[in-house]
C-alpha cells in the first residue's frame, strides 16, 4: 500500500465519518483510529503518521434553536489518602494476565508483596512484567485489559501494608 492509497483511504474514512478501520492485505496490516483532531496510521513495516482534521460540524438548519453543549463529565475522584499509585514505566499494551484465558495476575482485594508481578505491558513485541514497588492491598485496577497505555499512566492503586 503506497502513500497515495493511504491518503485516499483516510479521506474516505473522514467523508464517511468512520472512527476506526483495520485492513490486512498479505503481509501489510494497516490500522487507522480517528480520535479528536488527529488520526494516527499504524502499518506493518515503516510507520507513517498523518494529521487529519476532524469532520466539520453540520450547519444548523434554518429556524433551528441552538442547544447548549452537554457539560463535561465529572473528573475522576481523588485517590484516598495514603493510596500508592503504580504507574506504567513505558508506552505499550496493558495485559492483566500472562496469556489469554488465564486468570489475572492480581485483582482488587489481593495482597501483594514488593517485586510481585502485577501485569504485563507489551511494547515493540516485548513483554515487560510490571512489578509492585510496595507491599499492600490492591484497591483498584485502573487500566483496561488489551488497551494501549501511556508512559506514566496509573495502572493500579495499592493501599500500603501497615
Amino acid at each position: 500500500m503506497n502513500q497515495k492509497e493511504l491518503k485516499e483511504l483516510i479521506e474516505f474514512l473522514i467523508e464517511k465519518d468512520i472512527a476506526e478501520f483495520e485492513l490486512e492485505r498479505g503481509d501489510v496490516k494497516v490500522r487507522i483510529k480517528r480520535a479528536g483532531e488527529h488520526t494516527i496510521v499504524h502499518s506493518h513495516g515503516e510507520p507513517r503518521y498523518y494529521a487529519v482534521p476532524p469532520a466539520p460540524a453540520p450547519a444548523p438548519e434554518l429556524g433551528a434553536v441552538p442547544v447548549a453543549a452537554a457539560p463535561a463529565p465529572p473528573a475522576p475522584p481523588a485517590p484516598d489518602e495514603g493510596v500508592h499509585m503504580v504507574k506504567s514505566p513505558i508506552v505499550g499494551t496493558f495485559y492483566e494476565a500472562p496469556s489469554p484465558g488465564a486468570p489475572p495476575f492480581v485483582k482488587a482485594g489481593d495482597m501483594v508483596e514488593v517485586g510481585q508481578v502485577l501485569c504485563i505491558v507489551e511494547a515493540m513485541k516485548l513483554l515487560n512484567e510490571i512489578e509492585s514497588d510496595i507491599a499492600g492491598e490492591i484497591v483498584k485496577k485502573l487500566a483496561v485489559n488489551g488497551q494501549p497505555i501511556e508512559y506514566g499512566q496509573e495502572l493500579f492503586a495499592i493501599r500500603p501494608k501497615k
